[in-house]
């Protein structure tokens, strides 16, 4: 049974679901953490991993003859023919099919966030991946949409200051994919978007300079406590350490002098940062730094609900 099911689990790719747990994002700086909030958040997070999986289902399929003559995304268990297509059509209508229902069913702000992700997606891989500087807002759209769907299944009012974090650090996180996209490309390794020829590593690292910066302030200005209307609490100003490391970790992985040392050391972390989820999971510093971020929220949250501090 396991090994009949394997294709279809890599055909969903559950390592990209990690994206998906920004829905917990909404709950967790509201410091609303009950029980009824995290199974909300989990329902969306279910959700949202049917609705990206189902385009990654689409994608295999409208690039299957394609994936065949490639030496590496023949592999993929559609182009492999370990999927047969119609099998592949159906199941993919079926998770983007639970997702818009079970959205709407749980919380009508939820069904209309994965909503405009599905309508998102589709204008994305047709026509807004081939536009310059586009195609890297409508990457962070996807994850304040995901975001604002965490926060309608939770039914927690959100900060402008929150949303404003969150779109700067997916503008971040895209225009690093991109970077790491068009060293691929360069090295003759990686995708050929026509889009990346529109790109140069100086106009990238601009953008990125501007978004870094918009981000850690935002941050910082959210964490400063309820007088900005941010944070119920300004000692979570103690979190900012975690974000900034963060930040400058992540920029560490990316640039091509630390990936040449890791790749001369056998270390192939840095040459993923366009692939964020596998940064997330394998670069231990990174992960401990978020580790690190949610056990200082708790202890703080622990602490105000005590009465300890204000």
């Amino acid at each position: 049974m396991g090994t009949l099911m394997a294709p279809y689990l890599r055909a969903v790719r559950p390592r990209q679901w990690t994206k998906n747990l920004i829905v917990f994002a909404a709950p967790l700086f509201a410091f609303q953490l009950s029980p009824l909030t995290l199974l909300n958040a989990s329902v969306a997070f279910v959700l949202f991993c049917c609705a990206s999986s189902s385009f990654y289902l689409f994608n295999d399929l409208a690039d299957v003859e394609a994936d065949r003559q490639h030496p590496v995304k023949c592999k993929r268990p559609i182009a492999a023919g370990l999927i047969p297509i119609p099998t592949a059509i159906a199941l993919a209508v079926f998770l983007i099919g639970i997702a818009l229902i079970g959205g709407w069913l749980k919380a009508p702000g939820l069904g209309l966030a994965i909503l405009a992700y599905a309508l998102l997606q589709v204008a994305y891989n047709l026509i807004l991946k081939h536009k310059v500087i586009v195609d890297v807002v409508a990457i962070a759209a996807g994850f304040v949409l995901r975001a604002y769907g965490g926060a309608a299944a939770t039914r927690v009012v959100l900060s402008p200051w929150f949303l404003l974090c969150t779109a700067m650090l997916a503008l971040f996180l895209g225009v690093e994919k991109r970077k790491a996209e068009l060293r691929l490309m360069e090295v003759g390794v990686g995708k050929t978007r026509l889009v990346l020829h529109r790109y140069s590593h100086l106009l990238l690292s601009r953008m990125e300079n501007t978004v870094t910066t918009s981000a850690f302030l935002a941050y910082a200005l959210w964490s400063s406590g309820p007088k900005v209307g941010g944070a119920t609490t300004p000692w979570m100003m103690l979190t900012l350490p975690f974000v900034l490391y963060g930040i400058f970790r992540y920029q560490l992985l990316s640039d091509p002098k630390e990936i040449a040392r890791r790749n001369a050391e056998g270390d192939s972390i840095g040459g993923q940062t366009e692939r964020p989820e596998e940064v997330l999971l394998r670069d231990r510093p990174l992960l401990a730094t978020v580790i690190g971020w949610i056990l200082t929220s708790f202890v703080i949250l622990l602490l105000k609900r005590q009465g300890l501090i204000q």
